[in-house]
């Protein structure tokens, strides 16, 4: 890369942010444990929507031992409405590593922290250049953005050697001073100014120096395949209700929102045999079987590559039997406690579940 031009988009950039940046909860510390947390928690989340669940996160575990030896349900609890719950099991697993395998101490370089679960070359390198001061780059989607529109990068950069193009022209970049506040002076630009739609170019302290810019293609980078709408696929839930508990059974982690309690069922294959294929997954789950009654509510949730739609019905059992280890009767005070899938959370609350046992126990079936 041209040396000169290099020092250019680095002495403009850092002048900028040096001018003013957002206020981030982890941008006030130099903790390497409370900057490796916010890397995990704002992978594909909003910082607006993920500020309160890291203050929170925090609060509960405040430093590395206290994550490494808390329970996961406590975890994915603490978790909970945040989405993407395999990071919460990454984070809980990679705090135990470090305690494990490097004496409580977060490795200082990308090399190193790019072996602890979870952890990809973006928050490796986001990790070692801002905790650590390790000149290597940190590309995220903001950062592709404004790399592919700097240099006017026509290739794919969702392919190998569209990310490779990109990652080669982010690392020479980087400076061997400040590499952590050049990084995040990267993502600032493209999550404020160089948008993915209508990039505020006149407001933008590289514009005389990007060559998108320059040729008036800047809106057209980067390059990426058309997105696939989710998939649509139908669910239902059961609403089991016995001696004022609710039956909740454990996700399996190889599944969305794996790890979570929810309401026994899933994915069915139509809506024409939802009651039917209710009961099949309830017998699976629970090793119960039961007699599917009206629906209660009504499932809506979109995940990124599938569309859950479908409806929650209340279900009676047919007599006692014992339950498996991934399935369990909840009280209510015990639900509070639960990382519970957040809809079905909601849903329990609006049914009564709070309310006097009385008030919300199945009918009984009558005698013939």
């Amino acid at each position: 890369m041209d040396r000169p031009l290099a020092e250019g988009i680095r002495s403009r950039l850092l002048a900028w942010f040096d001018a003013g940046h957002r206020d981030m909860p982890w941008r006030r510390t130099k903790d390497p444990y409370r900057i490796l947390l916010a890397e995990y928690l704002l992978q594909r989340t909003r910082v607006a929507s993920g500020t309160p669940y890291y203050e929170r996160f925090v609060e509960r575990f405040p430093d590395l031992a206290s994550l490494a030896a808390a329970s996961e349900e406590d975890v994915l609890r603490a978790w909970e409405g945040l989405g993407y719950y395999r990071r919460a099991r990454y984070v809980h697993a990679a705090a135990k590593a470090i305690v494990r395998e490097h004496g409580g101490r977060i490795p200082s370089d990308a090399a190193t922290l790019a072996t602890l679960p979870g952890i990809g070359p973006y928050t490796a390198g986001a990790v070692a250049s801002i905790a650590f001061g390790e000149a290597v780059p940190a590309v995220d989607g903001n950062v592709t953005r404004v790399v592919s529109r700097l240099f006017r990068v026509e290739a794919d950069v969702t392919t190998a050697a569209g990310r490779a193009s990109i990652q080669e022209l982010a690392a020479g970049l980087v400076p061997t001073a400040r590499p952590g506040a050049f990084n995040q002076a990267l993502m600032e630009l493209g999550a404020n100014v160089c948008t993915p739609r209508r990039p505020a170019c006149p407001a933008c302290p590289l514009a005389g120096l990007c060559m998108a810019h320059g040729a008036g293609v800047q809106s057209a980078l980067p390059r990426t395949p058309p997105s696939r709408r989710p998939t649509a696929v139908p669910v239902s839930f059961a609403y089991i209700r016995s001696r004022g508990k609710v039956l909740l059974v454990r996700r399996p982690e190889s599944q969305i929102l794996g790890g979570l309690w929810s309401l026994p069922g899933g994915e069915v294959p139509s809506d024409r045999r939802a009651r039917a294929s209710l009961r099949d997954l309830v017998a699976a789950q629970t090793c119960l079987r039961v007699d599917v009654a009206e629906d209660v509510g009504r499932v809506a949730h979109v995940f990124s590559h599938r569309r859950w739609t479908g409806r929650v019905y209340r279900c009676v059992p047919r007599g006692t039997g014992r339950l498996p280890s991934t399935a369990r009767w909840v009280a209510a005070e015990e639900v509070l406690h639960l990382p519970v899938v957040p809809d079905h959370r909601k849903l329990l609350a609006e049914l009564g579940f709070r309310r006097p046992l009385e008030s919300f126990d199945a009918p009984r079936r009558r005698r013939a």
